[in-house]
């Protein structure tokens, strides 16, 4: 599908979908909106992904802010679910409660994890450590009977077995995020060699789910090459077939 203009990477994500309607990002969003496509994935400006899928796919009713997950690897094998990764840098306690249970529904439906175990990445395990938002947040968690949540963790356990799902504001996130990506370059320049550190490699992943809007939406690195491309087709096409959107709606 020819698409005449491209919204840049450091270009303003609101201002961009809103004048550049021939770029591929906007009417990428026009065929998963009028259901002529299952999935979109992109790997352009994220803030004009995140902005594009709630101008026209929108929200799912009850999600006040969608959000963007990650995975992290664990030692033991497997992953775990990071979210927010970089969508919502400032949240309130409301805002993380529904990250619980979008990330939950994420980890459980598409990656197999029975009844998940969702915690708060905080500065100490005790509940009354963290900052304002997560000290307000830990109650509301708490009382969640939809979500198997088991209180803080430190960033010690974020490749551990304590969590499956851990929730955070997509400021920290996405520091973590980009750390997990700087250590896996680093010490592969410095020839480090070892399976583990090959899960750190996005490669193999792809993309990231925006999880809270009414179709399947991908994002993916900015400097994707082809093999993240195909990573991120098989995301997408696991998202669609484990019927998430739906899951989501009916929970929400």
């Amino acid at each position: 599908v020819h698409a005449e203009e491209v919204i840049d990477m450091g270009e303003h994500a609101t201002k961009a979908i809103a004048h550049k309607k021939n770029s591929s990002i906007n009417i990428g969003y026009k065929h998963l909106a009028e259901q002529k496509i299952a999935a979109f994935i992109g790997a352009g400006n994220t803030g004009a992904m995140l902005v594009g899928s709630i101008f026209s796919v929108k929200a799912i009713d009850g999600v006040q802010r969608p959000t963007i997950a990650s995975l992290l690897p664990k030692v033991s094998g497997g992953f775990g679910v990071l979210v927010d990764v970089g969508a919502n840098a400032d949240c309130k306690p409301e805002v993380l409660n529904q990250f619980a249970i979008l990330g939950s529904l994420y980890a459980q439906n598409v990656y197999g994890i029975n009844d998940p175990k969702v915690a708060l990445l905080s500065i100490g395990e005790e509940k009354e450590k963290g900052n304002l938002l997560i000290q307000a947040a830990y109650p509301i968690l708490e009382t969640n009977d939809r979500i198997h949540f088991v209180g803080n963790v430190e960033g010690r356990d974020l490749f551990n077995d304590k969590a499956d799902v851990i929730v955070c504001d997509g400021y920290t996130g996405n520091i973590v995020l980009k750390l997990c990506e700087s250590m896996y370059y680093n010490f592969s320049k410095l020839g480090i060699q070892h399976d583990y550190l090959e899960r750190f490699n996005f490669k193999q992943y792809g993309g990231s789910a925006i999880l809270g809007v009414n179709e399947t939406v991908i994002v993916g690195h900015g400097i994707s090459k082809s093999e993240t491309f195909v990573s991120m087709f098989r995301l997408a096409q696991d998202v669609v077939n484990s019927k998430l959107i739906e899951k989501i709606k009916q929970s929400f």
